[in-house]
């Protein structure tokens, strides 16, 4: 290249014309140079423009091999750029690698964005509260939108004292549904046990309590499960502690009607399967409840109770009791003094050492009656149905006398007890005791009778509590003290039993039908307004409603078979809705009622008679759906029982103090429906 330019400034300097000097010279040498390099910059560009060509196309095609559609890329001299948006950050990488099996990695640059990743999906929020008396604790995660306040002072509504410690974390992200109605079951749950761990998800709520009494527990539970919003799950374990028995008591009696318990404690789930089995065996039949409970005086309990009801067993007739240590067996007169004798002394051998054996043979009944009842020497307390208590016979004195009818007053009310007892000083020793013992047990009955005589003390009525015998064995057990000789005759009657009597599907549909057995809803001829007079019949099923709380019901309509079947259809759908509409009106929840007319389709009398079609005009109430479910397996007994070797309860105890109250002017307990 050199020779040649050379050559070529050679042949210009032949042809320079004369008198051009050697400036001109070097100034077209500078130009020939400034050419050459603008050629040797463009044959290199256009060198590079096609390796850069080439590099894209490579690039391209590898990509499209493997799929990544994607991505892009563009050189920029040695450099080549990887564009696009990946899904992601493994697609990406995959990009990166594929351009980088055509140029060097280090001369690759990432331009590449990752698609957003979805949406992270919600936390499972869960709130516990754990409730100690007054002091309540609250964790969990709840959210955002969901004010943590508002949770602390509903729980401080519960009781002006309580402390809430606040430990709640929110997330934000939506409400759940069903977590409002969740947590506000949970907060009632809260407030009906001072002693329980609330457990609150959208759709479940778990509660675990601690009642102070079986009684109070199967209210709790009862309410809750009337209360539990329709599609939550609601897990309720609510147990009872064991009671304190004071005295430890058992009573076992046989007579000719058969042999049952009055009274019976175990301290075991093994004593109480022990005795039950040795009461049945000894003739005791049906449902038979044995208390587990705190206070035995012997480890041996189980021993002394089952062999003093074997001992009476092998008499025959009498009573066996035993409270705390001490054992008396009563057996009737005609059993014969040997015989008596024989099964005492080998139920002395038998018995642990701590127990007392006092047995002894009643006296002779009175072999005929004067007739008068002043040759009777008693004191009698009864109550009737209707409330009204009289105390009649003979006490000590006055101030006795007084005493007993303050007693009565303040457990009856003041208007309802009638006292005709005379003064006798001469009664036998023990007798205002057991006077005032009649009364305190008088009030334990809905209605019955307590007498009292020198030699015994019979009580017979109604209870509403199911365990009323038990109690009042024990109760008479401890006061008269040993050798005591007592006889019960108590019946239980669920109608008084506020557990038993609880609203439930069932019953409030029974309710209300017997409602409109007394008295149809009637309403004006050939209208479906409510007349007047039937206002009082709405308000009754309103009134049983309200307990009932929410229910799934058809309110049916019917007519008589009398004029057009089109107006009787339309008139006997009008007439349902209308007492929908009354019950709404009176503060009802109808929601899930559904009101259907049917006409004379289903008459219950003959259509031929005044009264029959007087019949066939009426409203009915039906369950459906879920409650007609629920109805059902309550009908049909469908129960679980509880099993004699049901798991021992722990080992906790709470006693309970009652204190009774003065009932003011009426008669207590008020007067209940019969429903």
């Amino acid at each position: 290249m050199k020779d040649r330019l050379l050559h070529v400034t050679q042949r210009m300097r032949a042809f320079q014309p004369a008198g051009i000097g050697p400036l001109r010279g070097y100034v077209m040498m500078g130009a020939i140079f400034v050419l050459a390099v603008l050629m040797s910059f463009g044959a290199a560009n256009l060198a590079v423009r096609g390796i850069e060509h080439v590099v894209e196309r490579d690039a391209r095609e590898a990509l499209a091999e493997n799929g990544l559609h994607w991505a892009d890329v563009q050189t920029d001299g040695l450099l080549l750029s990887l564009r696009g948006e990946a899904e992601n950050e493994a697609s990406r990488f995959r990009a990166l690698s594929v351009v980088s099996t055509v140029v060097a990695a280090e001369r690759v640059i990432d331009d590449v964005q990752v698609a957003p990743s979805m949406q992270i999906a919600a936390p499972r929020f869960l709130m516990e509260i754990l409730r100690n008396g007054l002091d309540v604790s609250v964790i969990g995660l709840i959210p955002t939108d969901f004010d943590t306040a508002s949770i602390v002072s509903r729980i401080e509504r519960i009781d002006p004292e309580i402390s809430v410690v606040n430990m709640l974390e929110t997330a934000n992200h939506p409400v759940p549904f069903g977590w409002e109605q969740a947590v506000s079951f949970g907060l009632e749950a809260l407030s009906l046990i001072p002693a329980s761990k609330i457990s609150v998800s959208a759709d479940q709520v778990e509660v675990t309590g601690l009642a102070d009494s079986e009684r109070q527990r199967d209210e709790m539970r009862e309410r809750l499960m009337r209360d539990r919003p329709r599609g939550l799950i609601a897990s309720i374990n609510i147990s009872a502690p064991r009671p304190v028995i004071t005295p430890f008591t058992l009573r076992f009696v046989i007579e000719e009607s058969g042999a049952r318990f009055d009274a019976c404690s175990a301290d075991t789930s093994e004593a109480r399967m022990a005795i039950l089995r040795t009461g049945r065996a000894a003739g005791a039949q049906g449902v038979i409840d044995c208390t587990i409970g705190l206070g035995s005086p012997s480890p041996r309990w189980q021993v002394a109770a089952t062999e003093a009801i074997q001992a009476l067993s092998n008499l025959g007739t009498g009573s066996v009791t035993i409270a705390d240590t001490d054992v008396s067996l009563l057996v009737a007169n005609s059993v014969a003094p040997e015989e008596l004798d024989r099964v005492a002394a080998e139920l002395e051998r038998v018995l642990p050492e701590v127990f007392s054996l006092d047995a002894a043979r009643l006296p002779p009944e009175e072999g005929e009656e004067t007739g008068r009842e002043d040759s009777v020497t008693e004191f009698v307390a009864s109550k009737a149905e209707d409330g009204v208590v009289l105390l009649r016979g003979q006490l000590t004195d006055e101030r006795l006398r007084d005493a007993v009818h303050t007693v009565a007053r303040t457990e009856f009310g003041l208007n309802a007890v009638r006292i005709n007892a005379r003064i006798d000083p001469d009664l036998p020793e023990g007798w205002p005791v057991r006077a005032l013992l009649a009364v305190d047990t008088l009030a334990q009955l809905e209605y019955g009778q307590v007498r009292v005589r020198a030699d015994r003390f019979d009580i017979s009525g109604v209870s509403g509590d199911a365990s009323a015998s038990d109690k009042i064995s024990r109760a008479v057990a401890e006061r008269l003290g040993r050798g005591a000789v007592f006889n019960l005759n108590i019946r239980y009657d669920e109608r008084f039993d506020p557990v038993a009597m609880q609203p439930s599907p069932a019953r409030c549909e029974a309710w209300i039908k017997e409602v409109l057995e007394d008295q149809q809803i009637t309403f004006d001829p050939g209208s479906a307004s409510i007349v007047s007079d039937a206002g009082r019949v709405v308000d009754e099923i309103a009134e049983i409603l309200r307990d009932c709380g929410r229910l799934e019901m058809e309110v049916a309509g019917h007519t008589d078979s009398q004029g057009r079947l089109e107006t009787n259809m339309r008139l006997s759908q009008q007439r349902a809705e209308a007492v929908i509409a009354a019950l709404s009106s009176r503060g009802i929840l109808v929601s899930d009622f559904v009101a259907k007319g049917y006409g004379p389709e289903f008459p219950v009398a003959d259509n031929s008679t005044a009264s029959g079609r007087e019949a066939n005009r009426r409203i009915e109430f039906r369950l459906t759906g879920r409650s007609a479910d629920e109805a059902a397996t309550e009908r049909s007994g469908d129960v679980v029982a509880v099993e004699e070797d049901e798991a021992e309860l722990p080992d906790e105890a709470d006693l309970e103090i009652v204190v009774n109250t003065g009932a003011g002017e009426t008669p207590r307990p008020p007067e209940r429906p019969e429903r």
